[in-house]
């Protein structure tokens, strides 16, 4: 019978369909802003051509050309955050995120760190097809908005949204890159793959002519150096696990064996997952040699960073990115497959920062001696909008930069919704037992004694919706979920409920007398819903009703319990059947159980207003 076990798998159809259909509505409303903003776009063209017609464009240059190493960071982690936007549209990732990455991210955390990631990880549980669906727009429009923004204002704005963004999800997604984890090891990407992108967005957010000599390539490179030598400091630590490839006698496989061992197992090409399995093979059985060779090269690595020759610094950057590659492919499996991947992992982004330090020390951008340079200062709007009408180059990034925050704002104000509002989205009790049967058709009729001893029929309570479910007063497992669900769906309504009545029948046989239904409302708290009715009646009364409203009833073997059909009734004030609902309560979860209180709300509110 339903309602005995059934949970939720990440691939639920009813999810997946609606998180697609859902990014193609916002998808739509993304191409009616590139819509109007090309619009916008030919407006201001008109405008240019007629300036320049009439030989109005002001002279002017940028005095401060952008740095090769700027423009590495603000292409490259552009296209980084696009990736990113795409892998959250994996259909996996509305139901795969909390329970495949951020709970088990956070898990080896102190407690702190779990309740605080779990704020996060609740939002995402409650709304799984709007919270995915933003985080797609959001980093989608971060990285069109790093790559297409102009100089000045409009690319230190899009550094600044990155950076902030990239926190956010180094807290709630990374669980602090592991940083408080007793595992930590830059091999496994600490401190977290975002803190990369966070820095790049600080990067980027400087006044460019910070830029213009060597010194700010030197102090990400003394940075980076501070760093690789401390991660060495920390591989090299002793009882960690990661010096043996494998513990005790009973070859238990050691930290690093069993992180690749397990990497090895992800939803991937066959010859990469050969690949990282050899190298655990090769780890298990040289675990030691493997453990010295990555202290050696994070500290001789580190050491180069921090060198001034820069043949030093030079070869050091070389080796960096070789061993980084090497971590990527060969430990984090390059971090994307399996379905909830969420991004390339740590070594990408952390090769491009030294990468950039390295370009900001030795390719320093020769200042352009202009007379009158064109500035965006910001208390001169006439400065900003010459500029706007003169340069076409400018006008069209301006407009494509809008563009892109209208693609974020696609993300940010659902997400923003959604983070403030408890309740949990009806679409997971529809993905738990369906959607609701719409029926309209006269109710069964019944006459039975609720809790207090007074007299419960159909035709008492007309002009009122009834919500009508089934409940064995001395079950332990889903009545007891059914019987809370209903009651958070009254506290929903408000004084609403004023105008619904929530009503139970016993579905037990045997344990069906008053003293029951008294207890099972105490232990449920029921008895402070002054609209709540526990029914009850003689055995032939109790089997006519089950069999009006089709519900079975069997004994469970080895107890008390009874099994049961899980249906909860919707009955308009008129005494019409409006809509069935398979109460099965799932994995029991607190978003599945507010995820059905207020698909019950929901549908009492229909019917009143019908």
């Amino acid at each position: 019978m339903p309602g005995m076990s059934s949970g939720l798998s990440t691939n639920n159809p009813t999810v997946v369909s609606a998180f697609r259909s859902l990014l193609g509505h916002q998808a739509l409303i993304a191409v009616v802003i590139l819509v109007l903003l090309a619009s916008a776009w030919n407006l201001l063209r008109a405008v240019q051509l007629r300036r320049a017609r009439a030989g109005g464009l002001p002279a002017g240059a940028w005095p401060y050309p952008e740095a090769a190493a700027r423009r590495l960071l603000r292409i490259a982690f552009g296209l980084i955050w696009i990736f990113d936007g795409l892998l959250q549209a994996q259909p996996s990732m509305p139901l795969g995120m909390t329970s495949q990455v951020i709970e088990p991210t956070a898990a080896s955390s102190p407690l702190w760190v779990q309740h605080l990631v779990n704020t996060g990880a609740t939002i995402w549980s409650n709304h799984p097809i709007t919270v995915p669906a933003s985080a797609v727009w959001i980093q989608v429009g971060l990285g069109i908005w790093l790559i297409v923004a102009p100089r000045g204002y409009w690319s230190r704005l899009a550094g600044v949204a990155s950076g902030f963004w990239g926190i956010i999800v180094w807290i709630f997604g990374e669980s602090f890159g592991g940083v408080f984890a007793p595992a930590l090891t830059w091999a496994f990407g600490a401190p977290g793959a975002v803190v990369f992108y966070s820095l790049a967005g600080l990067l980027i957010a400087l006044p460019e002519r910070m830029w213009s000599s060597p010194r700010l390539g030197r102090t990400i490179l003394s940075v980076m150096g501070l760093f690789f030598v401390g991660m060495a400091v920390l591989q090299a630590w002793p009882g960690r696990g990661f010096w043996q490839g494998q513990l005790g006698h009973n070859a238990v496989p050691g930290t690093l064996t069993g992180m690749v061992q397990q990497m090895s197992a992800t939803p991937q090409p066959a010859f990469i997952s050969s690949w990282l399995a050899d190298f655990a093979a090769f780890d298990a059985a040289h675990g030691w040699a493997v453990n010295l060779f990555l202290v050696v090269c994070l500290a001789a690595i580190g050491i180069g960073f921090l060198g001034r020759r820069a043949s030093v610094v030079r070869f050091a950057v070389c080796a960096g990115i070789v061993l980084c590659i090497a971590d990527w492919v060969l430990i984090e499996d390059f971090g994307f497959f399996g379905g909830v991947g969420t991004d390339p992992n740590s070594m990408i982004p952390m090769s491009l920062v030294f990468v950039a330090g390295y370009l900001a020390m030795t390719r320093v951008p020769v200042v352009v001696d202009a007379p009158h340079p064109i500035t965006i200062a910001v208390g001169d709007g006439s400065s900003f909008w010459a500029l706007l009408a003169s340069r076409p180059a400018y006008a069209f990034r301006s407009i494509a930069a809008l563009a892109a925050i209208g693609i974020i704002l696609i993300g940010v104000v659902p997400m923003a919704a959604a983070s403030v509002n408890p309740n949990a989205d009806p679409i997971i009790a529809e993905a738990v037992d369906g959607p609701p049967g719409v029926v309209n058709t006269p109710a069964p009729r019944f006459r039975l004694v609720d809790q207090n001893g007074a007299t419960v029929s159909l035709q008492s309570l007309r002009g009122k919706a009834v919500a009508l479910t089934f409940l064995d007063p001395v079950c332990v497992s889903d009545c007891p979920l059914i019987a809370q669900e209903f009651r958070q769906a009254d506290g929903l309504l408000g004084s609403t409920a004023r105008r619904v009545a929530l009503v139970a029948v016993v579905a037990n046989p045997v344990y069906r007398a008053g003293a029951y239904l008294v207890a099972f409302d105490r232990q449920e708290g029921l008895q402070q819903l002054s609209n709540w009715h526990f029914l009850t009646g003689s055995s032939s009364e109790l089997r006519r009703v089950w069999s009006s409203f089709g519900i079975q009833v069997a004994f469970a073997p080895g107890g008390a319990m009874i099994a049961h059909s899980d249906f909860a009734f919707v009955i308009d004030p008129k005494g019409h059947m409006r809509y069935i609902l398979d109460s099965n309560p799932g994995p029991g979860t607190e978003a599945s159980k507010s995820s059905f209180a207020v698909l019950v709300a929901n549908e009492l509110r229909a019917v009143l207003g019908s």
